[in-house]
């Protein structure tokens, strides 16, 4: 969406203080031991305190309340009380909600204990990259010179970018356009000050493309190797990235 006035924009922050809370008190959980469902039933608690809803089990009816992938898993991993966080993974928690008819997504991926110098540095790049798209997201940028950036930073730390998960626009969805690409893909679509983005480069050790699970839902690198997210949503402004899940 566009904003077109200060409700909507304050809508939207509203949205995103409860996703960002909700990301926060799952990343404070995350320990080796505790389970995947465990850390969905902290990001719902937070939900439910402020009356909003998960947006994948509204858009989709995902099985889950928030997303939570390990290590190959790049996205859409499905919450289990079963499954419980080992010594050296990477976890991603992606955690998106409506409240009052507005939508924010964010996401991160954080280390479980003590884990690879490989795993660091592509936390760090994943991160890095995640920022230098936002920065140049500003008026009258191209949609492809974020990707670039994001490639570019991907290069520089020895380490690629899935090219088949995108970003994407959000507002009063929660995937709505233009989509929005991790790397140059040629595109010569022109930012506009208003547009509500979210922005969520993946990068993996050695894969760029993910595949499907046989659960229908999980998507993995297609040659198992690490991969890691990181996703705010923002709106570009003539002043800079106005990120709304800080």
């Amino acid at each position: 969406m566009t904003i077109d006035n200060q409700e909507e924009l304050d809508a939207l922050i509203r949205a995103g203080r409860v996703v960002a809370e909700a990301r926060q008190a799952m990343v404070e959980a995350v320990s080796p031991g505790t389970t995947t469902g465990e850390l969905d039933a902290v990001g719902r608690e937070v939900f439910r305190r402020y009356g909003a809803r998960s947006a994948p089990r509204v858009t989709y009816r995902f099985p889950g309340t928030t997303c939570i992938s390990i290590n190959d898993e790049a996205a859409h991993g499905i919450p289990s009380l079963k499954r419980q966080l080992r010594e050296g993974d990477l976890v991603n928690l992606d955690v998106s909600a409506e409240l009052d008819g507005y939508y924010s997504d964010t996401g991160i991926s954080v280390a479980v204990g003590k884990v690879s110098p490989v795993a660091t540095r592509l936390l760090e790049a994943t991160r890095l990259a995640q920022q230098d798209a936002m920065t140049t997201a500003q008026p009258g940028a191209r949609f492809r010179d974020l990707g670039r950036v994001v490639e570019k930073r991907a290069r520089r730390h020895g380490f690629r970018v899935i090219k088949n998960l995108n970003g994407h626009g959000i507002g009063r969805g929660l995937h709505e356009e233009p989509s929005v690409p991790s790397v140059d893909d040629g595109h010569r679509m022109v930012l506009r000050e208003g547009l509500v983005l979210a922005i969520e480069p993946f990068l993996s050790v050695s894969s760029d493309h993910v595949i499907d699970d046989e659960d229908g839902w999980t998507l993995r690198t297609s040659d198992g190797s690490l991969v890691a997210q990181f996703e705010h949503s923002m709106v570009v402004t003539k002043e800079g990235p106005l990120v709304l899940t800080a």
